[in-house]
């Protein structure tokens, strides 16, 4: 190795530190959820004895230099627990889409990854996370069913909401050359929207099981002949080559994302969410609408989703403006439950428009 060569491989390992620092910061916080009080001196004892057993293995590493590393660590996790940052779960790895929705919702809040969309919902629900940040719908995608199948079931209510203009870039290792590249990792929907890019290119489309999974996958694996399709944030998070952007086939690609709280409210509430069923009988959904057209209420959504608890059925998820009628909206609400077989509102909010 020669010394530029070596200078990356320091640079590359800087950057991984800064990533591994911010995961530990991030269960701190977390673990604070569990705790009465932030500084725990028993904890933090066992975790210096742990530390300087394991560091013999390690000649490099000076007992004094890890007493020093160490106790500036805990220092700055006792001072981020103490800020109480509002954390905020998302869908996904690090610089997911739904990470960037929420900085964008509220750069103060803590973004904490989930595996799983459900896994978002019971975090609320247990209150080891504040908020959740879910993506119910694309504009080129339409419905995200999962989600939609959770909010039916789910006492959480909505309380923000945001269309975060979607924009795909194509990231690659830093030592690889992009005319060398072959093969292309991302989402499969991703990969949809990017199919134009991609036949251009002759590029292999392989699906990865998400998008900022597949710029983590590309930081640790190293490949040289090929990219991933993630987000801009994912090239700074990972320390990638960001080649090309916006490489998706329409421009207009929005994600419209949902916050997700225990308890609703209504502050500067615009717009309004409710979920219902009909009863078995022709003409029971136009007897809905037909109370919000008579009342010249806007419905800015409507969409079906089959009914697991009733075959033949359907859920109708709504949207519809004027959440701040006061009132008027409680008694219009009261006539569309009488029309229903269930019905639940899932809550009044502001929404926003970024990207």
């Amino acid at each position: 190795m020669n010394l530029a060569e070596i200078r990356k491989d320091i640079d590359h390992l800087d950057h991984e530190i800064l990533r591994l620092l911010s995961e530990r910061l991030e269960l701190g916080l977390r673990a604070r959820k569990f705790k009465d009080t932030i500084y725990d001196p028993d904890r933090e004892e066992q975790i210096r004895r742990r530390l300087s057993r394991i560091s013999r293995a390690y000649p490099l590493i000076q007992p004094e230099f890890l007493e020093r590393l160490f106790a500036t660590i805990l220092e700055g996790s006792r001072k981020i627990q103490e800020a109480e940052r509002t954390l905020i779960g998302f869908q996904g790895e690090h610089g997911a889409f739904g990470e960037e929705a929420a900085r964008y919702y509220d750069p103060g809040l803590a973004a904490i990854p989930c595996p799983d969309f459900v896994d978002v919902f019971e975090g609320v629900e247990r209150e080891s996370l504040d908020l959740g940040i879910v993506p119910v719908e694309n504009s080129l995608g339409g419905a995200i069913t999962e989600v939609n199948e959770l909010l039916i079931k789910s006492d959480l209510k909505v309380i923000g909401a945001l269309r975060l203009r979607i924009s795909h870039c194509l990231l690659g290792y830093p030592e690889s050359d992009y005319r060398e590249i072959r093969t292309v990792y991302s989402h499969p929907q991703a990969l949809a929207q990017c199919r134009n890019f991609i036949d251009r290119h002759r590029l292999e489309a392989k699906p990865f099981y998400d998008t900022a999974g597949a710029a983590k996958m590309m930081a640790e694996n190293k490949p040289r002949l090929a990219a991933a399709i993630a987000s801009r944030l994912c090239a700074e998070l990972f320390d990638l080559e960001l080649i090309k952007e916006n490489i998706q086939d329409h421009e207009d690609n929005f994600t419209r994302f949902l916050i997700l709280a225990k308890k609703g409210h209504e502050r500067d509430a615009e717009k309004c969410s409710i979920v219902f069923s009909t009863p078995h009988r022709a003409g029971t959904l136009f007897s809905v609408l037909k109370i919000f057209a008579e009342e010249k209420i806007n419905l800015t959504r409507i969409e079906s989703l089959p009914c697991r608890e009733d075959p033949g059925n359907s859920v109708f998820f709504l949207d519809f403006l004027g959440a701040n009628l006061g009132p008027k909206m409680e008694q219009i609400l009261e006539k569309v439950k009488a029309e229903t077989a269930t019905f639940k509102c899932l809550g009044c909010y502001k929404e926003e428009v970024f990207g």
